[in-house]
């Protein structure tokens, strides 16, 4: 893919960040369990490269807080933390990751990513943005137990999705029979 599309595409991928939340965020805490977000963020990355999932990771929420006031500026240092090491893992793994499966590259490469983003995020919030309020059971329920209905849907939608886009010819083929 040229750096033109690439752009295009992270563009995009920007502006669903702004756009996908504002559907979630009628129905009260649908944000926090459907993690609307991420889903731009984690196909860039793994569409567009890691630069460019790791621009997402940044720009789309600081943008989706300033249009919509969501995520609350509270929230927002952590959210761009984890966001980011999202759209960096994501890119960086389907780069090194070379199963000749599609699918396999796909959810090694997530399933990495949201472990990593994670952990990176709680940490952040630990030692700096909630620093001596943050505990590992806060941690495990804001990141893992509240949001399992989100994961569960990135880990369904996304792979499907981008064999869909591969398969119309929107972006190249990661493997050729």
């Amino acid at each position: 893919m040229t750096t033109t599309k690439k752009s295009v595409l992270t563009a995009v991928f920007i502006a669903l960040c702004v756009v996908l939340p504002m559907a979630f965020h009628s129905i009260q805490n649908a944000g926090s369990i459907f993690l609307p977000m991420h889903i731009p963020v984690l196909l860039c990355g793994l569409i567009c490269g890691w630069q460019y999932g790791f621009i997402t990771g940044i720009v789309g929420p600081v943008l989706s807080s300033l249009f919509t006031g969501m995520p609350p500026m509270a929230y927002l240092p952590s959210m761009i933390v984890e966001l980011s090491v999202y759209g960096l893992v994501t890119g960086l793994m389907m780069k090194f990751v070379h199963t000749k499966n599609l699918y396999a590259d796909l959810y090694i490469s997530l399933i990495s990513a949201l472990i990593t983003g994670r952990i990176v995020a709680g940490i952040a919030r630990a030692l700096i943005f909630a620093r001596g309020s943050y505990s590992m059971a806060a941690w495990a329920t804001s990141y893992f137990v509240t949001g399992l209905p989100g994961i569960i849907i990135q880990l369904a939608i996304i792979p499907t999705l981008i064999f869909a886009i591969q398969k119309a010819r929107l972006i190249p083929a990661r493997y050729t029979k």
